[in-house]
């Protein structure tokens, strides 16, 4: 079994939350590594995603202390997009009003 791992960066410009935190996340950039398993028995090469994880920042309650979530990729990716969507809507709104 093949497993390769990716990570990139993500950048909120504003507070979030994601399914399975406690409690909303600052905003700001955060690590984002993703393993796929090498699908065999197939002609091709040919991966499927078997996890998400997103490196948290240290809590001001527990500073220091790391923490890592698995979380669904797709939640991600809605996560990200709301974000950018409120991030133009302000933007529209300071043009409109400067």
């Amino acid at each position: 079994m093949t497993i390769r791992t990716s990570s990139r960066t993500v950048i909120f410009q504003h507070p979030f939350v994601l399914d399975g935190l406690d409690e909303q996340q600052p905003a700001g950039a955060y690590e984002i590594e993703t393993d796929d398993e090498q699908i065999e028995d197939v002609s091709f090469i040919a991966f499927r995603r078997v996890s998400t994880l997103i490196h948290l920042h240290p809590s001001p309650k527990r500073p220091g202390i790391t923490q890592t979530l698995t979380v669904d990729p797709n939640e991600l990716e809605r996560a990200l997009a709301h974000d950018r969507e409120v991030e133009l809507s302000a933007v529209s709104l300071c043009r409109r009003f400067p």
